[in-house]
């Protein structure tokens, strides 16, 4: 495994970055079976896995925690904090310091360690001073709990925004940026990638396979809906037109993989590796099967006539299908964009 380094921060980390999403009742629900998923994982040269408290509602962190338990120090731990943990509570979410102090106390508590290593805002809030954000994380930092801070899915202009408060107000600033990319998810390349990159920070993509479609899961004339109850149904309606574009261009791309002696997942996760400004793939493995899948793709390098032919199916900066951007959301909102 070649490691890479993350932004600036002198760390280094593998290419793969193993996803916990689906370790829990959200994909694999046998602990045992994901704790061996895991140190598969590590054994093959992962160093960086990346988790959330919303995954499975903890539960995901607990089963990481379990896993990395003696090997803590040859992992470098992510996991990321903001969306709701009780439906019921809406202080119990969101980027304000009083739920920070909180949150990370309960993913410490679950991870089984005194210390996060990247510490992510899981989504960038409409109603909450970026501000407000970095003074808790700063604080977070300066009392070794976490030893880094990063964003996720922030568009171009919240990146800059969140960069030049820490400036301005002499604060720790996001380090990483983790927004979604894959072949048919391209819309990062326009704005997200180059703006992270100018300011130094890593990358850590999500979604290689674009929620599963370049898994060949997904052909003409197979039936098939999302493998997780985490992933909207709605992505996968073939009655929308955007996701029959998305089926066309997944046909196109498994006969290219075919022609250049590669499975599509190791074409679709080298593409991502392969970009300059991407630092870690996040793979998301629900079985070993899976895992296995995934991890030649760590040592391919895509040859230009290959990425030509990528660019010919689905053309640079291009989202086939707009609503798999995991940013504008509320930009986009009718009452946000009309009068």
């Amino acid at each position: 495994m070649q490691y890479r380094p993350l932004g600036r921060t002198g760390v280094h980390v593998s290419p793969l970055c193993l996803g916990a999403m689906m370790f829990g009742p959200w994909g694999n629900e046998d602990e045992a079976d994901s704790v061996r998923i895991i140190t598969r994982a590590l054994d093959a040269g992962i160093n960086f896995v990346d988790t959330a408290d919303v995954y499975s509602g903890g539960v995901s962190e607990e089963i990481v925690g379990k896993a990395i338990e003696g090997r803590r120090e040859d992992v470098f731990l992510a996991t990321k904090f903001f969306m709701p943990m009780d439906q019921d509570d809406p202080n119990r979410r969101g980027g304000s310091r009083r739920w920070i102090m909180r949150a990370v106390e309960d993913s410490l508590r679950r991870l089984r360690t005194d210390h996060i290593d990247l510490y992510q805002v899981h989504r960038p809030s409409p109603d909450t001073d970026v501000s407000e954000t970095l003074g808790a994380l700063s604080d977070l930092v300066h009392q070794g709990k976490v030893r880094y801070i990063g964003s996720s899915s922030y568009s171009g202009s919240r990146i800059v925004e969140a960069q030049s408060a820490a400036r301005e107000r002499h604060l720790e600033r996001f380090v990483t940026e983790q927004p979604p990319y894959s072949i048919l998810v391209r819309g990062v390349e326009e704005d997200v990638l180059p703006t992270a990159r100018r300011h130094g920070m890593g990358t850590l993509t999500y979604s290689p396979l674009a929620g599963g479609w370049l898994s060949g899961r997904y052909r003409k004339n197979a039936s098939g809906g999302p493998a997780s109850a985490a992933r909207p149904q709605a992505r996968f309606d073939m009655d929308v037109p955007a996701n029959q574009r998305k089926l066309d261009a997944a046909e196109q791309l498994a006969v290219l993989a075919e022609k250049a002696g590669l499975t599509l997942i190791e074409l679709a996760v080298a593409f991502v590796i392969n970009h300059p400004g991407v630092t870690s793939a996040i793979i998301g493995p629900r079985t070993m099967e899976q895992l296995e899948a995934f991890l030649p793709a760590a040592a391919v390098t895509l040859p230009a006539d290959v990425l030509d032919a990528v660019d010919e199916i689905v053309a640079p900066g291009v989202t086939v299908n707009p609503v798999d951007n995991s940013y504008g959301d509320f930009e986009l909102r009718p009452d946000q964009r009309r009068r």
